[in-house]
């Protein structure tokens, strides 16, 4: 017999080999079944023969063999084609011809979108079909038993009292836990109302829960000791006794997780804020639900089937899901509009990240639970134990998960709301250190916050089998993707890092304290500013080109095209350069800072701002210029060095010149005397004494030098002191006068010259 399979194994072999040879290499397109075979058995019986190279393949052309039978096996339909030929060429009669194997095509044109989804109905159609007539072959075609109704009533009445004597057990450690509920409940409320005591709560809850779990499993053991006892020394009684303590697990500690969220008897442990009624309201029936379901599918439907028969059991099993179904399905469009204001509700009360969510699902919860109950049915109808197991098992754990997320997420959410105090001696040094910083953090909280969403959603996926996160993590796209996130995340937090410290030390420098440190000068603040904001866009720059490179975008084009574009730029933008290159020169040169008064051209005014293509003037009567650098050929500059000014005076002719002098003097002696404008006043006051003469006045001077514009308030102090003095003393302006020329001897022309004579 095992001649005879190895037999068969090297024939199929060589006749896979040889079909393979034929069909790719485009010498043939088909090969016979008993050529094959007798090359397969002269194969064997001359060893000999087999030395030469011409009669057999190479190893190029088995492995290039080998390959093509690869591709032809993993293609669905290549495969089964394959296969049929097969089976066409192993059912063909003796005397019949050769019959003829022509191997698929592996190579498949592309799908459209359309024949995809037709294939993927048909395959899972198919399987769907395959399952009803499975269930049809069941409940018609399965054999019969007969029914020994002694037996039958004996196991109930050991397994009823099993169930009434773990029921009355577990009920009564409950109803003695209860206020031991109570007072963590009310302590928990308690501490809870103190915000920073947020967490006593949730541990409450939390704990609560673990105690209800250590319940179940002291009730548990409690069941499995009265098992031994109640079986009466019969196995079968004894499987079904452990078959309602599985459901009994099962079933129980999702009406624990039911009481965890609803709690209809403590409401001080309720996580939610629901209705009493409302809570007791869903607790009882979901709890009557899940009961009616593990019940029914894990104790009566097995016990039918063995007791009975297979028929009764698997309609049972039918009857059951579909009434259950149909009044889940009554619940859920029943008390659609109720929950979807509570929800609303809820998501008003919650904090944004979280309403968001919470509105969403308020839109689809009734369509996402229907299909949950749908996809039971299903389930349970063809495969009754595994289905619930499955459907509670995803369901306690997508609680779960969406609890611990939940969880996270709002510590995350609290943690992004607080801010970092530094130290005073910090911030007087480094004055937006702790806005950077606060800023970064919560940039990276929200990130963390994203970023657990993601893996509640994928863990969700994961839960109900719908996708694969161990193998995605491990051998798929999952582990390149987290490692391209990890080194993302490294650059982006040494780049923060590095532009948070040089900008910090830069900004140190630009600010002044009350502490002694002066304040930097208005050229050492324009430099610091614009070296910060190319610092800014280096950095900047610089990691957009590594984050691009670690993504796996080519960033060679990009470097080629940057400067391709950098020359087409350049001569296009000559004007652009060349207000660049001045201004930097300017700043080097130290021409000009924000906050100087400057004439650049017909504007003067103050320096608003200053940047590396053009400087901001702003003029006293508000106008605002922008004026390019490389249109600045001269410019004067009011706050170099020193201010001055010249202060001339006329007075009349007839005055004295030397009693002008002295009041002169007097008036600046006067205003020396003010202690503010002496400080304004670099030196002493220069007398140049009489400067000028006309035929109705002379000019006196005093020349001022002062602090950089201050030149102007001593300049209307001077006036106002010289005005007192001068009307004190009764000196007198230069008069104006007018004189008619005369004509001839014309004496009406006299008198009205004398007339028109200036009244002394």
């Amino acid at each position: 017999m095992l001649a005879v399979v190895q037999s068969r194994h090297t024939l199929c072999r060589w006749l896979l080999i040889s079909m393979l040879l034929c069909g790719f290499s485009g010498a043939a397109l088909a090969v016979s079944l008993p050529a094959a075979a007798v090359a397969a058995q002269q194969t064997q019986q001359s060893p000999s023969t087999s030395q030469d190279a011409a009669e057999q393949p190479s190893i190029e052309d088995k492995k290039a063999a080998y390959a093509a039978l690869a591709n032809i096996l993993q293609n669905d339909q290549t495969r089964q084609e394959l296969i049929d030929q097969l089976r066409s060429a192993a059912a063909t009669p003796a005397e019949s011809s050769e019959p003829v194997l022509t191997p698929p095509d592996a190579e498949q044109e592309d799908k459209t979108v359309l024949q995809g989804l037709t294939d993927i109905s048909r395959h899972y159609g198919g399987a769907f079909a395959t399952q009803f007539a499975e269930l049809h072959h069941n409940i018609v075609s399965a054999p019969h038993k007969t029914f020994n109704q002694h037996t039958f009533f004996n196991a109930v009445s050991h397994f009823l009292m099993l169930a009434a004597a773990l029921f009355a057990f577990y009920w009564l450690i409950c109803w003695l836990a209860r206020p031991l509920y109570r007072r963590m409940g009310k302590w928990g409320r308690t501490k809870n109302r103190d915000r920073s005591s947020w967490l006593h709560l949730p541990a409450m809850i939390i704990a609560a829960f673990a105690i209800d779990l250590a319940l179940l499993a002291l009730a548990l053991f409690t069941g499995q000791v009265m098992s031994d006892y109640l079986n009466d020394g019969n196995r079968t009684i004894a499987r079904q006794q452990g078959l309602f303590l599985n459901a009994f697990a099962l079933i129980e500690f999702f009406k624990a997780i039911l009481r965890l969220i609803f709690c209809p008897r403590i409401p001080d442990l309720r996580p939610f804020r629901i209705a009493d009624n409302r809570a007791h309201y869903w607790n009882t029936r979901l709890s009557w639900l899940s009961g009616l379901i593990g019940y029914g599918l894990l104790v009566i439907v097995p016990i039918v089937s063995n007791q009975i028969n297979v028929q009764i059991g698997a309609l049972v099993n039918v009857v059951v899901m579909s009434l259950i179904t149909l009044w889940a399905q009554y619940l859920i469009f029943h008390n659609r509009r109720n929950i979807q204001h509570e929800l609303a509700a809820l998501a008003d009360r919650s904090m944004r990240f979280f309403a968001l969510f919470i509105r969403a699902f308020s839109l689809v919860w009734h369509w996402l639970a229907s299909a949950y109950f749908i996809v039971l049915f299903f389930l349970s109808i063809f495969n009754p134990g595994d289905s619930l197991k499955f459907m509670m098992s995803a369901t306690v754990r997508s609680l779960a998960i969406i609890g611990i997320g939940a969880l996270i997420s709002g510590i995350l959410s609290r943690w992004i709301a607080k801010t970092i105090t530094l130290s005073p001696e910090l911030r007087r040094e480094y004055p937006e250190l702790q806005k950077r910083v606060n800023a970064w953090l919560s940039a990276l909280l929200k990130l963390a916050r994203i970023l657990t969403v993601f893996a509640v959603g994928l863990l969700l996926l994961n839960a109900w089998n719908l996708f694969d996160l161990w193998h995605w993590l491990t051998v798929g796209a999952g582990e390149k993707t987290v490692d391209i996130m990890i080194r993302v995340l490294v650059i982006l937090l040494f780049s923060a890092v590095g532009w948070t410290l040089l900008a910090s030390l830069i900004e140190s420098r630009l600010a002044s304290d009350s502490h002694g440190r002066p304040m930097p000068g208005a050229r050492t603040r324009t430099l610091l500013t614009l070296f910060r904001n190319a610092l800014a866009v280096v950095i900047s720059t610089i990691t957009i080109m590594i984050l691009l490179s670690e993504i796996g975008v080519n960033i060679a084009p990009l470097l080629a095209g940057a400067g391709a574009l950098g020359l087409a730029v350049s001569f296009g933008s000559q004007t652009l350069v060349k207000d660049i290159i001045t201004g930097i020169f300017i700043q080097f040169e130290n021409g000009m800072n924000t906050g100087d008064l400057v004439t650049i051209g017909p504007i003067t005014g103050s320096v608003e701002r200053m940047s590396i293509r053009s400087v901001g003037v702003r003029q006293d009567t508000g106008a605002y210029h922008i004026i390019p650098w490389s249109s600045i050929t001269t410019f004067a500059n009011f706050v170099r060095g020193i201010g001055s000014f010249v202060a001339n005076y006329d007075v009349d002719r007839n005055e004295e010149s030397e009693k002008v002098n002295a009041t002169l003097q007097q008036a600046v002696k006067e205003l020396m005397e003010n202690k503010e404008i002496r400080s304004m006043v670099i030196g002493e006051p220069a007398f140049a004494g009489l400067v000028g003469l006309t035929n109705q006045s002379f000019t006196v001077r005093v020349s001022f030098t002062t602090q950089p514009l201050k030149q102007w308030t001593v300049r209307f102090a001077l006036d106002d002191m010289v005005k007192k003095h001068f009307d004190a003393a009764g000196i007198n302006p230069p008069r104006q006068t007018v004189q008619v020329l005369q004509t001839g001897n014309d004496v009406q022309g006299a008198a009205g010259a004398q007339a028109l004579a200036a009244p002394e």
